[in-house]
Order: structure tokens, then C-alpha cells, then sequence
């Protein structure tokens, strides 16, 4: 079996890549900061999910005009736009008092995370188009390594006495400075910011036209369906998973972020290991293993009563799910070659029904508890085992 040779990065992807990091900073920030939140908001589990699933919602009916602009000549300047205003919103964030303004800041945050973080990695799947699920692989270790340095960044400031708020002005400030990076980077084909002879440029009309038809591809609509339902194994369980630790299995703040810790730190792991694999084995096959590794690991973690156990377990679980988003990810560019803003445009459609989980599971947590809410986060990798195809494609399946 012939491998081909793993490229060096250029400037360009390095680029996108701390794009993509600083973006999943402030998310590994955000997550494990819920507990201080909630106590001085004096907010409930159901506003927690409000909290978190409304602006997704409505941040999804403002980004396909994002990803349709992505590819246009005015990807760029999206980019440098949405970076500008994704750190204000941060700094808004940390400025956030009641319950209201922090709403109204993360409202304004998530469509312009999506403007940023996007278009990025839409240029960074341009750049290299036969190697898609690779450079996802690359992204998604970016993004991990974000997460991992997030809790540990916030924690360091909790213990020195400060608020949970200088954090986010940080990271605020640092994404403004990403996006004037950007506005200061060479002119180039895969930004739209340089006319390439053998990609003429389409218009807002022909990229709408073309998202519409992608949303009649039933592999399209695979991609997409699976994407949502694998984030409950992922970005969801992460969002719920210091409250579970701190109201469920009872621990303080200091252990929950130790949890915190194992499962973005062995995700980190896995999110590194799983560059080489997919140079070796097909993305599909992988997934495929590790669902059924999570079908069973998931719920030995909610059974387990010890703490070492179900911390040893959930490291697990965050090994296994490495290289779900990315292989998934990976796989929709690849359905729509060329037109990488209009996989941007359909995942945000899909995106839709996908904010409405933090909140669906935020009404339940309220209604029965969060332990017996967390069992609906096992219909990820239900969904994944039904719903991945059963052979792979022929171009796999002859490396």
C-alpha cells in the first residue's frame, strides 16, 4: 500500500490552524467556567442550555450568508470582519453582569465565531483538496490543543484569586489580533483574494443556488445528519461535563477541572495520533471501531460510582472519539468539491436543529436531573452506527 507523503506546513495553514485554536481556546475556557457562572448569575440548568443553544440557533439563520460570501472575493475581508467583532464580543463577555447581557454577548459572539473560524477552514480544505481528511485531522489536533489549554488557562486564574472573567478578555483580545494578522497576510487564490485562471469566481446567486441543490444530495445530507448527532459525544458532553461532575458525582470545583483536564488532554492525544493513522487506515474504518468502543465506555462511565474509575473511563471515551468531527468534516468537503463556502452554508443549515440539543437537554436535566440527562448524549454514537456506510468508497477501498 503506497502512503503519500505527509506535506510540510506552510505559513498559510499555520495561520488557519491558530485560527482554529484560538477559537476552541476560548470555548475550552468557556465550558468549565459554567459553575462560576451559574453561581453568580444565580442561572438554572435550563438557562444554562438557553444559554448556550440560543445564540447557536440563531447564529445559524446569519452564518450561510457567511458561507456563501466564502466563496466570493470577499472571503477575506468576512474573515477580518468576524474576527474583529468575535473578540469584542469576548471582551462584552467578560463585561457581562446579568443574565441579559450575557444572552445579548453571545448572541453577537456565535455568528461572528462562524464568519472567522468558517471561511478559515474552508481556505485550509482549498488549500490541499485531495487531502481533506488529513488537513482536518491537523485542524481538529489545533483545536484540541485549544481545548486542552483552555480549563488549565482559567484555572491558573481562579487560583491566583482572579475572576473567571480575565480569561475571556484575553483570549478577546487575542482573536482581534488573529483577524488583523489575516488583513495583513499576502493576496492569495485560496482567501478569494487573488483570481486563480482555472477557478472563475461565482456570485452570491450561483453559490445559493448550488447549497440548495447540495441539500437534495442524500450524501450530503448523510454527512450533515451524522455531524450534528456525533457532537453529542463531543462538544455537547463537554458543555454539560463540570456541572456533572460538580451537581452529580459530587466533587469540587478542583476535581471537576481535573476531569476536565483528562478528557481534553487524552482527546489532545488522540487528536495527535490520529495524523499518522489516517495516512494508513481509512477514515471510515476507524470510525466504525471506535463507535462501537463508545456504545459500550459511555455508559460504564455513568454506571461507575468511584471517581478514579470514571475518570480513568472518560479518558478513555476521549480517546476514542478523536477523529469523529474531522473524518465527518472531511468527508462533506469532499461530497462538494469546489465548493467549500457551500459546505460551510449547508453544515449552519444543519446547524439549525443541532443548537437545539444543549437546550432540549438543559429542560430535561431541570425536569429529571442531569444524571439520567446525560444518558441522551449515547444517541451520538447510536446515530453514527446506523447512519456510516457499510463499504467504502472504491478510491479507499483499492489503498
Amino acid at each position: 500500500m503506497k502512503h503519500a507523503p505527509v506535506r510540510r506546513m506552510t505559513l498559510f495553514v499555520w495561520v488557519m490552524l491558530v485560527i482554529e485554536f484560538l477559537d476552541e481556546l476560548a470555548f475550552g475556557v468557556m465550558e468549565p467556567a459554567w459553575p462560576f457562572i451559574r453561581d453568580e448569575l444565580a442561572i438554572n440548568y435550563a438557562q444554562i442550555g438557553l444559554l448556550i443553544g440560543l445564540p447557536l440557533f440563531l447564529s445559524n439563520f446569519i452564518e450561510p450568508i457567511f458561507g456563501l460570501l466564502a466563496d466570493t472575493r470577499y472571503r477575506r475581508w468576512v474573515m477580518i470582519g468576524g474576527g474583529i467583532v468575535y473578540g469584542l464580543a469576548m471582551l462584552w463577555v467578560a463585561n457581562s453582569f446579568t443574565y441579559p447581557m450575557m444572552m445579548l454577548a453571545t448572541i453577537v459572539l456565535m455568528p461572528a465565531a462562524g464568519a472567522f473560524v468558517g471561511p478559515a477552514q474552508a481556505s485550509l480544505m482549498d488549500h490541499a483538496p485531495e487531502r481533506h481528511d488529513q488537513n482536518m485531522a491537523r485542524w481538529t489536533f489545533a483545536g484540541s490543543l485549544g481545548v486542552v489549554l483552555g480549563p488549565i488557562m482559567l484555572g491558573v486564574f481562579i487560583s491566583q484569586g482572579a475572576s473567571w472573567r480575565l480569561p475571556f478578555a484575553l483570549v478577546g483580545i487575542a482573536m482581534i489580533a488573529a483577524a488583523v494578522w489575516v488583513w495583513l497576510m499576502p493576496a492569495q487564490p485560496v482567501l478569494k483574494s487573488q483570481a486563480e485562471d482555472s477557478d472563475p469566481e461565482r456570485n452570491l446567486r450561483e453559490n445559493a443556488r448550488l447549497a440548495l441543490h447540495a441539500l437534495r444530495d442524500k450524501d450530503v445530507i448523510r454527512w450533515l445528519t451524522l455531524l450534528q448527532f456525533s457532537d453529542l459525544m463531543l462538544d455537547v458532553l463537554f458543555s454539560f461535563l463540570a456541572l456533572y461532575f460538580v451537581d452529580v458525582v459530587g466533587v469540587s470545583d478542583e476535581l471537576a477541572g481535573i476531569a476536565i483536564l483528562t478528557w481534553t488532554g487524552v482527546g489532545l492525544i488522540g487528536d495527535f495520533l490520529l495524523i499518522p493513522l489516517l495516512e494508513r487506515v481509512p477514515g471510515l474504518t476507524y470510525l466504525r471501531v471506535s463507535v462501537v468502543a463508545e456504545l459500550l465506555l459511555y455508559p460504564a462511565f455513568l454506571l461507575v460510582d468511584d471517581l478514579l474509575p470514571k475518570l480513568v473511563i472518560l479518558g478513555v471515551i476521549g480517546l476514542f472519539n478523536a477523529g469523529w468531527y474531522s473524518i465527518l468534516s472531511g468527508r462533506l468537503y469532499s461530497t462538494l468539491p469546489g465548493q467549500s463556502g457551500v459546505a460551510l452554508t449547508v453544515g449552519n443549515v444543519a446547524g439549525l436543529f443541532g443548537s437545539l440539543i444543549r437546550p432540549a437537554i438543559g429542560v430535561v436535566a431541570t425536569a429529571i436531573g442531569l444524571q439520567n440527562a446525560m444518558w441522551l448524549v449515547l444517541l451520538g454514537p447510536i446515530a453514527l452506527l446506523i447512519g456510516l456506510p457499510r463499504k467504502l468508497p472504491s478510491s479507499e477501498a483499492d489503498e
